[in-house]
């Protein structure tokens, strides 16, 4: 189908190929794809895809400190 800049000031590149009925759109950048049964539902899928991607992952996060006393390591 082609490739795509999400927005022309962005070097973001997406593209779009057609297989088996679907629409798969892949962001360049970062690897991410999803698929729909149009270009339009390809992208929305795949905006969607790349949010829950860029969610810090909770087991990269430092640990809040104990505020209970027998919670504490002493």
């Amino acid at each position: 189908m082609g490739v795509q800049s999400r927005d022309p000031k962005e070097a973001d590149t997406v593209t779009l190929t057609e297989s088996d009925g679907y629409v798969v759109a892949c962001d360049e950048d970062t690897g991410v794809a999803s698929q729909g049964k149009t270009k339009a539902e390809a992208l929305a899928n795949l905006a969607e895809a790349l949010e829950l991607h860029a969610r810090p992952d909770p087991e990269d996060s430092e640990p809040e400190p104990a505020t209970a006393p027998w919670l504490t390591d002493e």
